[in-house]
């Protein structure tokens, strides 16, 4: 594990999977988890000090889906999988060593967040921090 968790933590970052991306199919939702487990691990920009799976869920604004009741059905054993399989460390482009994904109506801007668009897979678009903003992404793997 890349990061510490438990089934509780395993089965709330299922339901985010699922309600942030089960429209992206598995990879699109494994992908969401790679930029939830980047931002604990990386420790910079918004996202300093964020050292648990609820912590990073729960930040304020951090996630849509937490405002809207499909996040709060129970997780399913398919989601759950996907989960561990991100907290493992298995990660995938372009959200390899993202913090930021959104989606847009149409074509992805160049920056969100300031920071440079790195790639998309079907309706999401994935932002990479630069060196300066967040050097430590790149080292935590």
């Amino acid at each position: 594990m890349v990061v510490k968790a438990n089934e509780s933590d395993i089965a709330l970052l299922a339901r985010l999977l699922r309600a942030e991306g089960e429209g992206e199919g598995q990879q699109g939702m494994l992908m969401i988890g790679n930029v939830g487990i980047n931002r604990i691990r990386a420790n910079c920009s918004d996202f300093k000090g964020l050292r648990t799976i609820p912590q990073m869920i729960y930040q304020p604004h951090a996630f849509e889906a937490t405002i809207k009741g499909y996040f709060y059905q129970r997780a399913r054993e398919s989601e759950k999988r996907l989960a561990r399989r991100s907290i493992k460390g298995e990660r995938l482009w372009p959200a390899k060593f993202s913090l930021w994904y959104f989606r847009p109506e149409g074509d992805c801007p160049a920056t969100w967040y300031d920071q440079p668009f790195v790639g998309r897979f079907k309706l999401h678009c994935f932002y990479e921090p630069t060196g300066e903003e967040c050097q430590n992404i790149y080292n935590t793997f």
